[in-house]
């Protein structure tokens, strides 16, 4: 799609004012749709970033403020708390905000929301501020992924989702590491701050860089404003309870709350276990943080070229979107199943890693899954519901792990009970998602089609 305009609701070529009333929407080119692309990776980045400051300064955090592996956990678990709230609110902003000034928002809460705590740090503003910055989290991974979505079309959206979920790899590959040399060298509040200033740094080029594509509702909400409008080229609305009672929504539900449960578990956890549990360095595992991020992200990238280009050949979205995600959280929960009867410190990092890695490809390929549901006008709204189900995962995953850690014989076993846990469940989950999930059957019944 190249066009520079819709003329009274279908997209046509800019060649004269051959109607009297014509929208603007904008122009589609690999490039731009890349570049806008690119600024929504970069406020995952900052987004994921903030996420996983906790795990980063959690032990020097505990140390200061005198807090056990219960605590750290309960807060990472209130945190997840009112993100999955905040999800809920990624359909109304979308309605009565654009992406553009509704991210904005949110981005601008993030770069100060825990700014008190350098203040004035306690266990009380922890607990205030991680919730606080988990509420106005909650809306943002829908939003983000609808406006990536704006610059992509249903069949190609696999591999930006991959770059987008990809970019949480990002963070912690490319920031993790600086954020572990600032804690060690500086103190855990300068960490804060330096996640602040990149925040103001993103505001800048959002403002600057960001426009809306043309494959979401608000284009096609201009158009049917046009007077006389054929408001049959619109996809009409589907009731929601359609869309979210399906067995693809449900099944798909499940499966990603139990690989989100491990991506909090990783999050707020893995520096510790590196830690505490294998023995190594803090600097050392702040920068092993990013190992799992590497394995996953590459596994994201690769999934997600191969499945869109699967989809360009013709092969159904259940066999790429459904089959093969599930595949990965099984390969995932048989291998973390093994982890506490390994005592190699490298063998089990590689185990998490390599486990952490494949069952992640689950995100961009579910998420594909599920937008291809509901109407175009219906995407933040759908993707809101189902990543504040998929956050449930993290309501509970961290504060069971600190607890199974404080009632171990060792840290380590501890950690490896909680990873095995996540393996078994995700596999079970895997299975379900196999039968259950049909993308293609369920968006016919949806629309009322035989």
């Amino acid at each position: 799609m190249t066009t520079g305009e819709i003329v009274r609701g279908t997209s046509g070529a800019a060649d004269g004012p051959s109607e009297p009333e014509k929208v603007s929407t904008p122009l589609v080119t690999p490039g731009r749709a890349w570049g806008m692309t690119g600024l929504v990776i970069f406020l995952y980045v900052v987004n994921y970033a903030d996420k996983a400051v906790l795990g980063i300064i959690a032990q020097p955090l505990a140390r200061d403020l005198g807090l056990n592996s219960s605590q750290i956990g309960l807060v990472g678990s209130l945190f997840f708390v009112t993100f999955t709230v905040g999800g809920f609110l990624a359909g109304p902003l979308n309605k009565y905000l654009t992406l553009r000034w509704a991210l904005l928002a949110l981005g601008l809460v993030w770069s100060v929301v825990m700014l008190p705590l350098v203040v004035s740090a306690s266990f009380a503003v922890l607990v205030v501020c991680r919730m606080l910055l988990g509420f106005a989290e909650g809306p943002s991974s829908a939003l983000m992924h609808t406006a990536t979505y704006s610059w992509h079309p249903p069949a190609k959206r696999g591999l930006p989702g991959a770059f987008l979920t990809g970019s949480a790899s990002v963070a912690k590959i490319l920031l993790a590491p600086v954020l572990t040399f600032i804690t060690v060298n500086y103190g855990w509040k300068m960490a804060l701050i330096a996640l602040s200033v990149l925040g103001a740094v993103w505001v800048l080029c959002w403002l600057t860089g960001w426009k809306e594509g043309p494959f979401t509702a608000k284009t096609a909400k201009t158009a049917k404003a046009v007077e006389n409008a054929d408001t049959a080229s619109t996809e009409p609305s589907v009731p929601w309870h359609k869309i979210l009672l399906t067995r693809t929504f449900i099944s798909c539900a499940a499966l990603i709350m139990v690989v989100y449960a491990l991506s909090t578990v990783v999050l707020t956890w893995l520096p510790s276990y590196f830690e505490v549990g294998l023995g190594y360095s803090a600097m050392q595992a702040g920068s092993m943080f990013a190992l799992p991020s590497i394995v996953g992200l590459c596994l994201m990238i690769f999934s997600g070229t191969v499945t869109d280009r699967l989809l360009g050949k013709g092969y159904r979205s259940r066999v790429v979107r459904i089959i093969v995600p599930s595949v990965g959280v099984l390969l995932c929960g048989a291998i973390l199943v093994f982890l506490p009867s390994i005592s190699t410190p490298a063998l089990a990092v590689a185990v998490v890693s390599f486990g952490y890695g494949i069952g992640s490809i689950a995100f961009p390929l579910i998420n594909a899954a599920i937008s291809e549901l509901c109407p175009p006008q219906q995407t933040a709204g759908t993707m809101g519901v189902f990543l504040a189900l998929m956050a449930v995962g993290g309501l509970v995953a961290p504060y069971a792990t600190g607890v199974l850690v404080d009632n171990a014989a060792t840290p380590a076993e501890g950690y490896a009970a909680a990873f095995q846990a996540i393996g078994i469940v995700g596999a079970i989950a895997a299975v379900a998602v196999l039968v259950f999930a049909n993308p293609e059957r369920d968006r016919k019944l949806i629309r009322g089609i035989a």
